[in-house]
């Protein structure tokens, strides 16, 4: 069985999501994040960086969500393309894409002391809105124009559910900013994240969270 080291509405909503989806047992082990958890010896052994998600498995823990998806996704299967699958290729760059453009610059946003020291923040701001709004619309371009089928409304994405899951944050001003990023504004997008947030597996996890029934494209 898995174990799942969660605060509610983090990082670890997208991992709660692919294992509703691919129906596979799990602990979920709420931390203790005000008691300083994250920084305890223990943890750190799990995460080196005291970050979240960590997901306990039988092959070791494991942490970065795009990378326990990918482990799930290929140990199970059913939520992205195997790896012999010709679709392999394109998906692989698009999760990339993801996880190494729209999360980081999504950080950016919410904690934009953290790349530049607070006197640059506003500048660190402009110009991380900017590429976001780049990001999602080569994102939603693509998804018009090629409508991959580990991208769609008609079947499980564990891509879908990750970056629903930005997109959930991405919907409403941060602690720092008025940006918004309504998935409204990207319909190719939006068509695929009211299709997920619909599933049982995404209701389940929205319940167990008690985030509300349209947790991607309204967030409660």
């Amino acid at each position: 069985m898995y174990r799942l080291h969660f605060t509610p509405d983090a990082a670890s909503l997208a991992v709660r999501l692919a294992l509703e989806e691919l129906g596979q047992p799990y602990e979920a082990r709420l931390i203790d994040r005000a008691g300083g958890e994250l920084q305890s010896e223990s943890y750190r052994a799990l995460h080196p960086l005291g970050l979240i998600p960590v997901l306990e498995t039988p092959d070791g823990p494991m942490f970065e969500t795009a990378a326990i998806l990918l482990y799930l996704a290929d140990r199970h299967g059913g939520i992205a393309p195997a790896p012999a699958d010709p679709d392999r290729a394109q998906f692989l760059k698009w999760l990339f894409f993801i996880a190494h453009n729209i999360h980081p610059t999504l950080l950016q946003l919410f904690y934009p002391d953290r790349t530049a020291g607070p006197d640059c923040a506003a500048r660190v701001l402009d110009h991380a809105a900017a590429r976001m709004r780049a990001f999602l619309t080569i994102f939603d371009r693509m998804m018009a124009e090629e409508r991959p089928s580990w991208f769609a409304p008609d079947r499980p994405s564990m891509m879908a559910y990750y970056l629903g899951l930005l997109m959930r944050w991405l919907a409403a001003p941060g602690p720092s900013h008025d940006f918004r990023f309504p998935p409204a504004d990207y319909p190719a997008i939006r068509a695929v994240l009211l299709a997920h947030e619909a599933r049982p597996a995404a209701l389940r996890a929205a319940e167990a969270e008690d985030l509300g029934p349209t947790i991607f494209t309204d967030p409660a």
